[in-house]
């Protein structure tokens, strides 16, 4: 038996046998159900009794063992930016590739692209962002009822190309639960000045006959050109610009304010269907998102090499379907989960010329067995199924036409005896990647098949009363991407002429993840550490060459080390001057070396986030310092990022007592105009981040 087949038998056996999900793994109708919006928001920081989905098992977020974010309420309202990248860019291992204000993808402990699937109700979004820094997510977080972001071991349930986390953005387009009212009614409206941002969302749900309830939403936001703290150049650069004997490129060192190019608007409308009785839950939605954004100006300080000022005109048409079935006996639930959408997007010149124009098709659907819970022993199996093409044409032309076939299994199961929690999983993935022979790229047809096997074991005790000590070991493999397999053609976005390598291995990774949680009383804290050691770690390095006036990049693989850490505390400090108050501190660090190549491109440095809110009546005021210091390790032919010191502060008002769900809300971000950069974007030293932004926000449910 080859080693393969061992471990898709051992896969298998897993199913009946308890090994990892969770003792409260009965999913009800209001499990489901999306966490309540009333007055007790506030608190949504110290519930750990809310129930989180990301896992595959519903559970309470509290039970997680990996790191777990989940952001809803009135922190998703104060926090809700264009770009979902930017929304989560200040929760705990998170930062963003900040290419621009719309096409901002997170980032997961330093791993990103085609390493971080980005989710919508578990399936994925059906775009390009993970090809390119300079192509946004295919959703608008206006439309999120909340979001969960899982990092570490447990993220493998929704493929093995997961390795670095997921980002589950949860909404109300297939609905979970009827209306208490004859019509269920929740809108946002929101207004920045650091780039005149002007943003609207509502949805609507009906109840008709026999269970059955008709959704309908709309989001609408645009944008003029984001304002930054000063020089928009940053002064290595502003140095090199002044001392060139071309004029126009000397005004660049000037340059400052207003970030060209970078504005943006968009619309979404869906509607939907569902049939919500008891634990029963079925439906089905329609969505079309439309997005016209500038990417901003990577300036070439060479007067034989042009400055491009594209524009980017994405339309995209989505289909979801979603059931949910009880069951009794061995099992409590049948959950299935289905998407397909059709994409495009054009990349246009400044003479309104198409320049090129990116376009993907394709599905994925999900289904999963969910036991019922049997004397601590729970869990969750399933199989997986994706089927996607790829096709570009025009000038930035750099992968022949490609598909992308997947089939999983897996499944999670827990054990859960007294303070013990003991979980593990397993999943078993095959891919079909192929390519079309393509005589502009000079590329014979290809295709590579892989087998990639996962699995974790993972465990927690309850050391004393509220403190919970867990460890997590997993081994993860992952397929090549399809870009890392053929790409071989200039890549405007990553300024870089990308050459792809079709004999790529599986990259493969050893991990250990250890938690320290306090769960109750007036300090919460959640400490975690995570080490993870790639045997072929697929990255792309400089050969030296120069193609189309770009630095040639190789797809290579060789041994890479990640670790770092994240801490997240909250304490209560009690009443003082008639104001309750309440504290928080988060910090995160990740340490990345490629060893034949250094340290690893884009890595976020050490960073602290601290702040003291206060409550009073309908009023909850907050006060943030963020610190992120100077990254200076840095990848070859990348340039050193200062540190840079945020303060915000904000003020949410719920003004009617008997209408909870009205928050008003006022924020002040970078108060000081701070010109900051982060060091994860490619576009740093010619787009610094938004400078002083004061945010208005209402949001509303009736």
């Amino acid at each position: 038996m080859t080693r393969s087949s061992s471990l898709l038998a051992l896969a298998v056996a897993l199913c009946p046998a308890p090994a990892l999900a969770q003792a409260d793994a009965a999913p009800t109708s209001s499990d489901a159900a999306p966490a309540a919006t009333d007055g007790a928001q506030d608190e949504e920081h110290h519930d750990n009794d809310e129930v989180i989905v990301v896992t595959g098992v519903r559970k309470k977020a509290g039970d997680a063992l990996g790191g777990l974010s989940v952001l809803s309420g009135d922190d998703l309202a104060t926090d809700l930016r264009p770009s979902i990248g930017e929304t989560l860019a200040r929760q705990p291992g998170i930062t963003a590739s900040s290419f621009g204000p719309t096409a901002s993808r997170p980032i997961l402990r330093g791993l990103s692209g085609d390493r971080v699937r980005i989710l919508t109700d578990g399936i994925g979004n059906f775009d390009v962002s993970a090809s390119s820094p300079d192509h946004a997510v295919s959703l608008n977080p206006l439309t999120a009822e909340r979001i969960e972001v899982l990092r570490g071991p447990a993220a493998l349930l929704y493929g093995s190309s997961a390795i670095g986390g997921v980002v589950n953005v949860i909404d109300r387009r297939i609905p979970r639960t009827e209306p208490e009212g004859p019509v269920g009614v929740n809108g946002l409206l929101s207004y920045g000045t650091a780039a005149n941002e002007r943003s609207a969302n509502l949805s609507v749900d009906v109840p008709v006959v026999s269970h059955f309830i008709i959704h309908a939403d709309g989001n609408w936001s645009k944008s003029d050109e984001l304002r930054t703290g000063g020089h928009i150049l940053t002064k290595a650069l502003r140095d090199q610009a002044a001392a060139s004997p071309d004029p126009e490129i000397r005004e660049l060192a000037d340059l400052k304010g207003d970030l060209p190019n970078s504005a943006a608007k968009s619309w979404e409308v869906s509607g939907g269907l569902g049939y919500v009785d008891g634990n029963l839950n079925l439906g089905v939605s329609v969505t079309r998102h439309d997005a016209l954004y500038g990417v901003p100006i990577r300036y070439s300080l060479d007067p034989d090499i042009e400055a491009e000022a594209p524009t980017i005109d994405v339309k995209q048409t989505r289909y979801d379907a979603r059931a949910e079935i009880p069951l009794t006996g061995l099992f409590n639930q049948i959950r299935a989960r289905a998407g397909y959408a059709n994409y495009r997007h054009n990349e246009i010149e400044d003479s309104g010329a198409i320049g090129s124009t990116f376009k993907t098709k394709g599905g994925e659907g999900r289904a999963e067995l969910v036991q019922s819970d049997r004397a601590g022993w729970g869990g969750t199996t399933g199989i997986q199924y994706l089927d996607r093409k790829l096709h570009i044409d025009g000038d930035e032309k750099f992968l022949p036409p490609s598909k992308q076939r997947q089939f999983g299994l897996f499944t999670m199961q827990s054990l859960v005896r007294g303070p013990l929690r003991i979980e593990g999983g397993a999943r078993v993935e095959f891919s079909k990647l192929s390519a079309a022979e393509d005589e502009t790229l000079g590329t014979p047809s290809m295709r590579r098949n892989f087998t990639t096997v996962s699995g974790s074991l993972g465990a927690a005790y309850e050391i004393s009363p509220g403190w919970r000590a867990g460890g997590t070991l997993s081994y993860a493999s992952r397929a090549p991407s399809i870009d890392e397999l053929f790409a071989n053609g200039p890549h405007a976005g990553t300024q870089a002429f990308e050459v792809g390598n079709p004999d790529l291995d599986t990259e493969r990774s050893i991990s250990f993840e250890a938690s320290l949680r306090k769960l109750a009383g007036p300090l919460h804290l959640t400490a975690t550490g995570y080490y993870s050691h790639f045997s072929n770690f697929i990255f792309q390095a400089p050969n030296g060459e120069i193609e189309d006036n770009l630095p040639v990049y190789v797809a290579q693989q060789d041994k890479a080390n990640y670790y770092g850490f994240e801490l997240e505390a909250e304490a209560e400090f009690g009443n003082a001057l008639g104001i309750h108050w309440d504290g928080d501190l988060i910090a995160d660090y990740v340490h990345a070396t490629v060893k034949s190549f250094g340290p690893a491109p884009q890595i976020p440095p050490f960073r602290l986030l601290g702040g003291i809110s206060g409550t009073k009546g309908p009023f909850k005021g907050r006060v943030e310092v963020e610190h992120a210091f100077r990254q200076n390790r840095n990848a070859p032919l990348e340039t050193e990022t200062a540190g840079f010191t945020l303060l915000n502060a904000s003020l949410d008002w719920h003004p009617l007592s008997d209408r909870p769900d009205l928050t008003l809300s006022i924020a002040a971000n970078n108060i000081f105009d701070v010109v900051a950069r982060r060091s994860s974007s490619l576009l740093k030293d010619y787009a610094p981040l938004a400078g002083r932004d004061i945010r208005l926000t209402a949001s509303f449910g009736l």
